[in-house]
């Protein structure tokens, strides 16, 4: 295996992910939450699926987001998720170059499409509460196709360079990659070639994907807490400040540890690489195991859409009592 690693060559016919160095013994320990995260993203944003697709009162433009947000957190974790279980389960380590390519893309091409998505839904919160007489008109079905279309344009598009460089660059250090997944940095210090190119670029993506983004999450979510403290009564207050305190949590939980990963690789070279790994998997299996739950259950029309999907022969005062 050794004289594998190390021979030259230009593109290797595959590279070799170690998992979680220094925590080998660990593996299978790790595997369970992560699995159970996958389980529970799986089963939530398939549900949310199912029940916007079954219920007509729910085609909306916050549930087309959601939809859209449970679509690109399935293929997130599904990206990453079944290769690293067999890493962990298997001692499978092997990926061909091309699948990897395929990963070096799809995760921050849809990591994108949700910063874009978390976007949208901080306006249709943004429009709900600070203007609602105009929610209807504002945010149309052909605004909202609009928007959707510029979501996805912007994250396939502005990471297309990532796999057509990585490709050019000749590895003749090693073929393996002290990570889970191919992650776009860690290939790149593979390469035995001056890679700054990438590099410079992969930061120009990271700023122009979150600082604007952030940015207007922040200024809505200030607009909107301004609009629940004017709110005439202290338990409608409490109970739009409760949804969304939740909401920034998951967009807080989303975007620290994508940032963190992406300049660990280039600046914190005193980070343990082990926590580095893990955080890098936990933002691609966190918030979508999560959004689900805040977006989706935690939104009255799909919880109600929920409740009578699953409670038909309950009593409708029951259904209501427990709705409210």
């Amino acid at each position: 295996m050794s004289d594998v690693n190390t021979t030259d060559f230009t593109n290797p016919s595959y590279f070799i992910l170690l998992g979680i160095p220094g925590l080998e013994a660990a593996h299978v320990w790790i595997s369970i939450p992560f699995c159970a995260m996958y389980t529970i993203a799986l089963l939530g944003n398939f549900t949310i699926l199912l029940i916007v697709i079954m219920e007509r009162s729910l085609h909306a433009p916050m549930c087309y987001f959601l939809c859209m947000l449970a679509i690109i957190d399935l293929v997130l974790s599904t990206s990453i998720l079944p290769k690293m279980l067999s890493i962990f389960w298997f001692n499978s380590r092997e990926i061909d170059f091309s699948a990897c390519l395929t990963q070096l893309y799809f995760i921050p091409c849809f990591i994108g499409m949700e910063s874009g998505i978390l976007v949208a839904l901080a306006l249709d919160r943004y429009v709900a509460i600070c203007d609602p007489l105009r929610h209807s008109t504002i945010l149309t079905n052909p605004v909202v196709a609009k928007i959707s279309l510029a979501v996805l344009l912007r994250g396939s598009l502005l990471v297309l360079p990532y796999p057509f460089l990585a490709r050019r660059w000749p590895y003749c250090r090693t073929n393996i990659i002290a990570h889970t997944y191919c992650e776009h940095p860690a290939v790149l210090k593979l390469a035995c070639a001056d890679i700054r190119i990438s590099s410079y670029y992969g930061l120009f993506v990271l700023f122009l994907v979150n600082v604007p983004d952030v940015s207007f999450i922040t200024f809505s979510y200030t607009q909107i807490l301004r609009a629940i403290f004017s709110l005439p009564t202290k338990e409608a207050r409490i109970k739009t400040f409760g949804t969304c305190s939740s909401h920034l949590c998951v967009i807080l939980l989303f975007y620290i540890p994508t940032v963190f990963s992406s300049l660990t690789h280039r600046f914190g070279h005193n980070v343990p690489l082990h926590f580095h790994i893990i955080t890098a998997n936990l933002y691609l299996l966190v918030p979508p195991m999560l959004n689900p739950i805040i977006y989706g259950v935690r939104t009255k029309q799909i919880r109600n859409s929920l409740i009578q999907l699953f409670c038909q022969k309950r009593p409708k005062q029951w259904i209501s009592n427990f709705s409210s």
